[in-house]
C-alpha cells in the first residue's frame, strides 16, 4: 500500500487554493488596472482635443471662416489628429495622420475608437466643438462648427497595465513561496505532540503497558479524544491479556491437581497387590477425577465458543421460550434437588421470547441453580422467577445458602474464581459456570448481576433484551 503524507497534502491544498486566489486577483487586477488607466488616458485624450479646439481661430476672410493656429499647439510628435469644418475642409493635420473613415468623422461627440498607424495601436476620439467669429459683433457672432480627430498611441498605456500585473502576479508567487515554508515549519511543530504520542504507543507490548503522552497532548482539543481512546484500549486489553494469563494459569492449575491426583491412585494401586475392593474403590476414584477433568475441559470450549460468537456476532436472529425453558431446565435437576433435600420452585409465567438460542439459555439457568443447589442447606428452598421486565425478560434466582462475601462479589464472575482459597476439590464446580453466564448473557445484549451477603444467601439476576426489543 501506496504511502502518503497528510501534512504534504495539506500544504499542496493550501498551495493550490493559493494559486487559484492569486490567478483570480491578478485577473481582477488586470481588469481594474486597464480601467483606470485607460480612464486617465481618455480624459488625457479629451484634454489634448480641447488644447486644439482652442488653436482654432478666425481666419479674418471675407467668408469668415476659421483657422487652424499652428503656434498655439504643443502636442506630441507620436500624436495624429486632424481638424476640419463643418463643410469637410481641413483646417490642420498632424505630420504622421494616415486618415480617417467617413464612419468615424461623423461619429456623435466624445466617442473612442481604435485606429492604426504605422503598425501601431492608437486610440482615438471624435471631439465636435464650437468657435465664435466676431463674437462682438451684432448678434453675437458667427458660429463655426469644428470636428477634430485625435488620437494617441497606447502602447504605453498597456505597458503600465503590463507592470501592474506583474507586480501583482510576482508578490502572490513570493507570498505562495512564503507561505509554502512557513505552513511546512508551522505543521511540523504542531504535529510534534501527534509523533510523541505515536513514539509513546510504539513502545507498548505485552510486557509493558505504561502509556505517558505528554501532557501538551492532554491539552490539544483534537488529540485529547485520541489519548483517551488509546488509553482506554490499553486498559482493556492489559485486562484481557491478565485474565488471559490467569486463565492459563488456572486451568493448568485445575487440570494439574485432577492429574496428579489419578496419577498417585493408580501409582498406589501399582506399588502392591490389591483385593478386588481396593482396586474398585480406587479405579472409582480415577474414574471421579478423569470426569472432573472432562467437566472442566467441556466448559472451557463452551466458554471458548460463546465469547467467540459475541466477538464475531453483531446480531443474535434466534430466540427461545424462556418461561418454557426454565420448567424443563428446572425438572432436569429435580433429581439432585431430591438427593439434597432441596425444594426448587418455579415462577414463571408465558411465553417469554428473549433474543437467545434455547440452549444458551438453558446453560444460563442451569448454572446458576447449580450453584443455587451446591450453596444450599438441607431443608432450603430455591426460588426461580421469569417475568417481563422493562421490555425484555428478567430470570431471578435466589438461594438461601451460606452467601458470597463482599470483598469476592466483583470477582465471581471471573474464571477459575471460586470463594474458596483452599480450592477444596469437593466444594464446588469448576469456577467457570458464570464466567460462561457473563458471556451469554453480554453477547445477548443483557446483564447479569450477582447480590448476597455472607450468611443472608444469594440472588443472581439476568436481564435479557426480548424478541423486537431494540437494546444490546
Amino acid at each position: 500500500m501506496k504511502r502518503y503524507s497528510i501534512v504534504r497534502r495539506l500544504i499542496v491544498t493550501v498551495l493550490l487554493t493559493e494559486l487559484l486566489a492569486a490567478l483570480c486577483v491578478t485577473g481582477i487586477a488586470l481588469i481594474y488596472e486597464r480601467h483606470s488607466h485607460f480612464r486617465a488616458f481618455d480624459v488625457m485624450l479629451h484634454g489634448r482635443a480641447d488644447s486644439l479646439l482652442g488653436a482654432v481661430q478666425d481666419a479674418e476672410d471675407t467668408g469668415d471662416n476659421v483657422m487652424l493656429d499652428g503656434t498655439e499647439i504643443s502636442l506630441p510628435r507620436e500624436d495624429v489628429y486632424e481638424v476640419r469644418d463643418a463643410s469637410g475642409r481641413v483646417l490642420g493635420r498632424s505630420a504622421n495622420w494616415s486618415g480617417a473613415s467617413q464612419t468615424e468623422l461623423q461619429a456623435s461627440d466624445g466617442s473612442y475608437f481604435k485606429m492604426q498607424v504605422k503598425d501601431r495601436h492608437y486610440r482615438g476620439l471624435v471631439l465636435h466643438g464650437l468657435r465664435i467669429v466676431d463674437p462682438g459683433d451684432k448678434g453675437g457672432g458667427i458660429p463655426r462648427h469644428v470636428v477634430i480627430v485625435y488620437g494617441a498611441p497606447t502602447k504605453h498605456v498597456w505597458r503600465a497595465v503590463r507592470d501592474a500585473v506583474e507586480f501583482y502576479a510576482l508578490a502572490s508567487v513570493l507570498l505562495m513561496a512564503i507561505t509554502g515554508v512557513l505552513m511546512a515549519w508551522l505543521l511540523s511543530r504542531a504535529l510534534a505532540p501527534v509523533r510523541e504520542l505515536a513514539a509513546e504507543a510504539a513502545g507498548i507490548s505485552v510486557h509493558a503497558w505504561q502509556f505517558n503522552p505528554p501532557e501538551e497532548v492532554r491539552r490539544i482539543r483534537e488529540l485529547a479524544p485520541l489519548e483517551q481512546a488509546l488509553r482506554s484500549v490499553l486498559e482493556r486489553l492489559e485486562r484481557a491479556f491478565e485474565q488471559q494469563r490467569r486463565f492459563v494459569s488456572d486451568a493448568a492449575h485445575e487440570l494439574k491437581t485432577a492429574v496428579a491426583v489419578t496419577k498417585s491412585s493408580l501409582q498406589l494401586l501399582h506399588m502392591k497387590k490389591r483385593t478386588a475392593e481396593e482396586y474398585e474403590a480406587g479405579l472409582e476414584r480415577c474414574h471421579a477425577d478423569c470426569a472432573r477433568m472432562e467437566e472442566i475441559v467441556l466448559k472451557m470450549l463452551t466458554l471458548a465458543r460463546v465469547e467467540s460468537a459475541a466477538a464475531g456476532t453483531t446480531a443474535i436472529e434466534t430466540a427461545s421460550d424462556a418461561a418454557a425453558c426454565t420448567r424443563r431446565t428446572a425438572e432436569q435437576f429435580a433429581s439432585m434437588a431430591e438427593l439434597r433435600n432441596v425444594k426448587v420452585q418455579v415462577t414463571a409465567s408465558g411465553p417469554l421470547s428473549v433474543r437467545l438460542s434455547e440452549d444458551d439459555f438453558g446453560l444460563i439457568v442451569s448454572n446458576l441453580l447449580l450453584n443455587a443447589l451446591q450453596h444450599s442447606p438441607q431443608q432450603a428452598a430455591v426460588q426461580i422467577t421469569v417475568e417481563a421486565a422493562e421490555g425484555g425478560v428478567q430470570l431471578r434466582v435466589v438461594d438461601q445458602g451460606d452467601g458470597i462475601n463482599t470483598e469476592a462479589l466483583p470477582h465471581v464472575f471471573e474464571r477459575f474464581y471460586r470463594d474458596d482459597p483452599s480450592r477444596n476439590r469437593n466444594t464446588g464446580g469448576t469456577g467457570l459456570g458464570l464466567a460462561i453466564c457473563r458471556a451469554i448473557v453480554v453477547k445477548a445484549g443483557g446483564t447479569i448481576r450477582i447480590e448476597s451477603e455472607r450468611g443472608g444467601g444469594a440472588a443472581a439476576t439476568v436481564w435479557l433484551p426480548g424478541v423486537g426489543d431494540g437494546r444490546g
